[in-house]
C-alpha cells in the first residue's frame, strides 16, 4: 500500500448480506494481520448499519486470536440499541468460524455542550526539522537490526517522523514516551468524518506498544520479545483535516506481568486535541 487510496480498498468491506461483510488483509510487515486493520475494519462494518448520522464517539475491543494474513475476517454486526442520542453496535470477526476479536462501539447525535482540552505538550519539533522512517532507511540502513530494517522498508500508506530517534544499537533504558508525527500519503482531502475516524483508527495501533518497551530496551527488544495488542479503546473529540500532519503523543505508564499499558493523545497540528488511545499489549520474554 503506497496511498490512502489503497487503503482503503482494504479498510472498506464487502457487503455479502444484511448485517455481515468480508474483508481482507494487507501485512505492515508482521507475519500476523495488523490490529490496526482489524479495528478500522471492524468499524467500518459498525457505521454501515448507522443510518441516523451519528457520529462514533468511543470504541472497546478485545483482540482474541492472531489473524491469519490470507484468511478472509467475515464481520457480524449486531445492533444493541438505536436510543434517543446514542445507537450502540458489537461487531465480532471471525475467521474459519473461529472468533478473532470483538469490538464495541457507541455512536452520538451532534450536540452542543461545555468544551475544554488539555494543550499539547510545548516546544516539539516540527515535522519540517523531522526525518521519516524513509529517510532512516537511506541514512541509517546499514546500521539497524535487521528485523527494525525490515519493517522499516515495507511501503505504507502513511508516513511518520518521530520526534526522537534512539540509537537501538545502544542497549540502555529509555523513558515511557514516545511522540511521532504522521501523515497521509495521497489525496485525503474529500475524507468524510466517518471515514477519517476509520484511518484514524488504524494509525493508533501503530507505535503505540513501543512505549511499554523503551524502559527495558537495555535488554529487551523486538527480537527477543513476544508483543501483541490485548485490547485497544479509543475516544473521538472532534472533527479533523487530515491533509496536514498530525501528533501522536504516547506514554507507557506501568508493565507488569508480561503485559505494558499505554495510553495517548492524538492532536492536529495546531493543538487541537482530536481522540485518546489506551491499549494493553503482551510483552513476554521469549526464553
Amino acid at each position: 500500500m503506497k496511498t490512502v487510496k489503497d487503503l482503503l480498498e482494504i479498510l472498506i468491506l464487502e457487503e455479502v448480506s444484511k448485517n455481515q461483510f468480508n474483508g481482507v488483509s494487507k501485512t505492515v510487515g508482521s507475519p500476523n494481520v495488523f490490529g490496526g486493520q482489524v479495528l478500522a475494519q471492524a468499524l467500518n462494518a459498525a457505521y454501515r448499519t448507522i443510518l441516523n448520522q451519528r457520529v462514533l464517539h468511543s470504541m472497546h475491543a478485545y483482540f482474541l486470536e492472531a489473524g491469519k494474513l490470507n484468511t478472509t475476517i467475515n464481520y457480524e454486526v449486531s445492533i444493541i440499541r438505536d436510543g434517543g442520542s446514542f445507537s450502540t453496535r458489537r461487531v465480532t470477526a471471525k475467521q474459519e468460524d473461529k472468533i478473532i476479536f470483538i469490538l464495541a462501539a457507541s455512536f452520538h447525535k451532534q450536540e452542543e455542550g461545555y468544551e475544554h482540552q488539555i494543550k499539547m505538550r510545548a516546544n516539539v519539533k516540527p515535522p519540517e526539522e523531522l526525518i521519516s522512517w524513509d529517510n532512516m532507511i537511506a541514512q541509517f540502513g546499514e546500521f539497524l537490526p535487521s528485523k527494525m530494517k525490515k519493517f522499516l522498508q515495507m511501503e505504507r500508506p502513511i508516513e511518520f517522523k518521530p520526534t526522537i530517534i534512539y540509537n537501538p544499537n545502544d542497549k540502555k533504558d529509555l523513558p515511557p514516551f514516545l511522540e511521532i508525527w504522521f501523515k497521509l500519503k495521497g489525496d485525503a482531502s474529500t475524507l468524510d468524518l466517518a471515514t477519517k475516524q476509520q484511518i484514524l483508527t488504524y494509525i493508533s495501533d501503530y507505535n503505540i506498544l513501543s512505549s511499554a518497551l523503551q524502559p527495558h530496551a537495555s535488554k529487551a527488544h523486538y527480537g527477543n520479545t513476544q508483543m501483541a495488542s490485548l485490547d485497544h479503546s479509543m475516544w473521538f473529540f472532534r472533527d479533523f483535516d487530515f491533509t496536514d500532519w498530525m501528533l501522536f503523543s504516547i506514554e507507557s505508564p506501568s508493565t507488569s506481568n508480561a503485559r505494558g499499558f499505554t495510553k495517548g493523545n492524538i492532536f492536529s497540528r495546531n493543538g487541537k486535541l482530536i481522540a485518546s488511545v489506551a491499549q494493553e499489549g503482551l510483552m513476554r520474554p521469549l526464553k
